[in-house]
């Protein structure tokens, strides 16, 4: 007898080791199982509504020089916890976030090669999805170690239908594709659209957040969340069983992240919803994210602005003050130097904008080409291209700056870094310290080119880790950060607003962009966080005012004012130029009535690819704005107006596409039409080719 209880106690005690762990939403329609399999490898599956979403995935490291954190766990103990808070954004698209989940904790310990090592998984379940990280605690036998290859398997439930963009360690500026997911392959060389930086990795990654479709019409979405001190993950797909696997970006020396404990990895997300309208509401990517890290958000403001910037993406003006050969900043003499006539940031031509801008609501105006450097710096991976604070000799930054707040307006910082972060890193804090001098409080930053030092890429860990600290340092000094060619954002704008805006990804300046597109950003770049999309583009032929330039933008004027409000940002472009507003100044009356910032958002309808409807409640009055913007396919909208409070009245101004609009043949083509309205009626709306529709309802 005294012999068998000590083995019983051990079965027993094994039984409850081993059994599944079973966690479920608070709504309990997402389930995620934990187990070990029999090689003591961790191991997770995921089901919605009863419906597999990810079959049984395997967990784990790859190490380098190390044996690898796959098998020989035992789970030490699980913790379960549930949540319901709510939390209030600094900016958004609701004044109020609720964050409402149960959690679990598993505790599990390795036993190999005579060591024990720690690893825990925790898990989250809300109602639209899952969320999961790797923690190593602080320990003796594991206080470094390099990654070699992060091994998370996704295993998805089906041959899902797809829309993506290639893996690339470089760039996100892409079309996306639509394909089955076995189809990637095929269909991997049909958008390599030509970028000064690339780094595809494989015919079959793909990057995050991808948006996905199963048969029975469930929406899944996979991103991760609160990417610090860790590379940038893609996806890599095995054909054959249909498995994404976690592909980390490498550094120059092929290393996917060196670690000290204690560490907490970023969080894996997989969205989910029967609904396509939820996929676009949900806020699991910022509750996962950490709360707001800074004391005073008082200076953090939502922005309108506009910009001495498409005049130089058409290739009206240019950048460059003067033409030079084998420029060298540090022996290059401006005094002596021949203006080449068509440097856009000169005095006159700025001061031309400011008025405009001023006089039309702006807050501020970004001006790009202002300092020295640009004559020699694209794509040539110099050290030493900018100085960030020596303006060409035709812009007066005291005067101008001067001048824009005697109007009322800030002028926007612009650094190019044409991907030296070294050299930034050197520069920056001088460069802050002259916005602060002139009164700038927000920057937009831009990473063109291959990443210095030579090896390194736009999304490895210490490439992340330089754009985390450069927004870290303008928090500081009260500046907010805007930044083009970055890796992508997984929610930090939580924990830092001040960074207000994100390009990462391919946006207006590709004229010639699908009339797609802007129906599936907001399912996929969106998710975590804002885009600088630059929209408001009126005149849609370029060679009317570029001579010798055969571009057109697919879009109708209608589309372009939609936008404001499908592709959410608190930072928002008037991209054209004045001169065009000045033409349609009817229909840039939206623009300027906008807002920026909302108390409440509502997702209408939706189906990624296709089309996007959406309102929005301003957050300082009880105005209502509604945007909806189509693919290629002309379709009618019956738009029911019951997310407006009962027994109000609100005068509708609806900016629409003209009955022979179309984004190729007639794209500036609108009608605009005013009636008085309630949240009993319903407004039918045909939205052309490419087209869309804009609605300001104003409360009476």
């Amino acid at each position: 007898m005294n012999r068998l209880y000590p083995i019983l106690i051990a079965l027993v005690s094994m039984q409850c080791i081993n059994a599944k762990e079973v966690l479920s939403s608070p709504d309990g329609n997402t389930v995620v199982t934990f187990d070990l399999n029999a090689n003591q490898q961790p191991v997770y599956s995921m089901t919605y509504k009863g419906e597999v979403i990810v079959a049984p995935s395997t967990m784990g490291f790859e190490l380098k020089n190390a044996a690898p954190l796959t098998t020989g766990f035992t789970v030490d103990k699980v913790d379960r916890a549930s949540s319901d808070t709510t939390w209030t954004p600094v900016w958004g698209e609701n004044d109020k976030i609720r964050d409402n989940n149960n959690s679990m904790t598993v505790d599990m310990t390795q036993h190999i090669d005579g060591e024990s090592r720690k690893m825990n998984i925790v898990f989250r379940a809300y109602n639209d999805g899952i969320g999961f990280r790797y923690v190593f605690p602080e320990q003796a036998s594991l206080k470094h170690f390099t990654i070699k290859d992060e091994k998370t398997d996704m295993a998805m439930g089906g041959d899902y239908t797809a829309w993506w963009i290639p893996g690339d360690y470089d760039t996100q500026e892409y079309e996306y594709i639509k394909s089955r997911l076995s189809e990637i392959r095929a269909h991997s060389e049909d958008n390599h659209m030509g970028n000064v930086s690339q780094s595809i990795f494989s015919p079959t990654g793909v990057q995050t957040s991808i948006m996905l479709k199963s048969d029975s019409g469930t929406y899944i979405n996979i991103h991760e969340a609160a990417l610090v001190d860790y590379p940038a993950m893609h996806l890599n797909l095995d054909e054959a069983t249909l498995t994404f696997t976690s592909w980390l970006t490498p550094d120059r020396n092929g290393d996917k992240g060196v670690i000290n404990t204690p560490f907490s990895t970023p969080w894996r997300v997989i969205m989910v919803s029967d609904k396509a309208t939820d996929i676009l509401a949900s806020d699991i990517i910022y509750n996962l994210n950490e709360p707001c890290a800074l004391d005073d958000t008082s200076w953090i403001k939502p922005v309108k602005y506009m910009g001495v910037w498409w005049e130089m993406i058409t290739g009206k003006s240019s950048w460059a003050y003067c033409n030079a050969e084998n420029f060298d900043l540090a022996t290059f003499d401006y005094s002596k130097a021949k203006p080449n006539g068509h440097h856009g940031a000169n005095n006159e031509n700025v001061r031309r904008y400011i008025d405009f801008a001023a006089d039309n609501g702006m807050d501020q105006l970004l001006i790009e080409g202002w300092n020295i450097g640009w004559e020699d710096w694209l794509g040539k991976e110099k050290d030493f291209v900018f100085d960030f604070v020596t303006p060409y000799p035709d812009f007066d930054i005291a005067a101008l700056n001067d001048y824009a707040h005697s109007k009322g307006i800030k002028l926007m910082m612009h650094h190019e870094t044409s991907g030296s972060i070294p050299n930034y890193e050197r520069h920056l804090d001088k460069a802050y310290d002259l916005m602060n001098k002139y009164g700038y409080n927000s920057v937009k930053s831009g990473y063109v080119g291959n990443i210095l030092p030579k090896g390194e890429t736009h999304y490895s860990q210490s490439s992340v880790n330089h754009y985390l600290n450069a927004v870290k340092k303008a928090a500081d000094k009260h500046i907010m950060v805007n930044a083009h060619e970055a890796v992508r954002p997984t929610g930090l704008a939580r924990t830092y607003p001040n960074l207000i805006g994100n390009e990462s990804a391919m946006g207006t300046e590709y004229r010639n962009m699908s009339p797609g597109h802007v129906t599936i950003l907001p399912f996929t770049r969106l998710k975590g966080g804002p885009m600088d999309f630059t929209p408001g583009i009126f005149r849609m032929d370029i060679g009317s005012f570029v001579p010798g330039s055969k571009e057109h933008k697919r879009a109708t004027v209608a589309n372009q004012l939609a936008l404001y409000v499908t592709m959410y940002s608190p930072l928002q472009m008037a991209a054209d130029l004045p001169e065009h507003y000045a033409e349609k100044m009817d229909a840039f009356q939206f623009i300027k009535d906008v807002p920026v910032n909302w108390s409440e958002s509502r997702y209408l309808d939706a189906e990624p690819g296709e089309f996007i409807i959406a309102a929005r409640k301003d957050k300082n009055s009880a105005n209502w704005f509604v945007g909806g913007v189509t693919n290629e396919q002309p379709r009618t909208v019956d738009l029911k107006l019951d997310f407006l409070t009962p027994g109000k009245q609100y005068k509708a101004t609806i900016y629409a596409d003209a009955p022979d609009a179309d984004c190729v043949t007639n794209p500036e083509a609108y009608v605009i039409t005013s009636r008085t309205v309630t949240s009993s009626d319903i407004l039918p709306i045909k939205m052309a080719s490419g087209g869309g529709f804009a609605i300001s309802l104003i409360e009476q």
